[in-house]
């Protein structure tokens, strides 16, 4: 019995020694996910509607008629909405609707900010809203000239809300609006 017990106790220490004589393993540091998007380049485009503007040459413009269109960006799989709406002495329910729109995403955002656009030369005057956090849409705006045309607009992604993964693409995208509001210019 003595003996069945040491060379079981001899089994497991040389199992023990061959088993932990192995080199130290080194912790690996994060890596991250690296996302590089080509240098912007901007082409005026032009249709039938009341507005013209700037966009991206690497996003796709469809128009949808009267003056609503989307913008897409096929590698980021996000889309801009543009729509359309003729001002008749309405203005204020234009402006009210188009803030309620952007602060119906104020549950799942975690700041907004609102950041005001106006071009007295054009003529066009507007909001520009960041929304941060996980919400439907990080960004969200509205122009107009405040007598006859009303523009909003709205970026969605084709993925679960998750602001920290689509941070990269909304920054690119987010400058691209930019552009198209001061670029946009109304129509005679």
């Amino acid at each position: 019995m003595f003996k069945r017990h040491l060379v079981l106790i001899l089994i497991f220490a040389y199992t023990v020694i061959v088993v932990s004589c192995k080199n130290e393993s080194v912790p690996k540091p994060s890596s991250y996910l690296r996302l590089d998007y080509p240098i912007a380049e901007y082409s005026h485009y032009e249709s039938d509607c009341c507005y013209t503007f700037d966009n991206n040459s690497n996003a796709i413009v469809t128009e949808k008629g009267n003056g609503n269109f989307e913008i897409t960006y096929p590698k980021m799989k996000a889309t801009i909405y543009l729509s359309y709406e003729p001002v008749n002495n309405n203005i204020n329910l234009l402006l009210r609707d188009a803030q309620k729109l952007t602060y119906k995403h104020v549950i799942k955002a975690d700041d907004i900010l609102e950041q005001p656009y106006i071009n007295l030369e054009k003529r066009v005057f507007g909001m520009f809203y960041q929304v941060d956090g996980n919400a439907a849409t990080n960004t969200q705006f509205y122009v107009t000239d405040s007598t006859k045309n009303f523009v909003t607009g709205s970026v969605y992604f084709y993925a679960k809300p998750n602001f920290d993964s689509i941070m990269p693409a909304a920054s690119y995208i987010k400058n691209d609006v930019q552009n198209l509001i001061e670029s946009l210019k109304w129509k005679k």
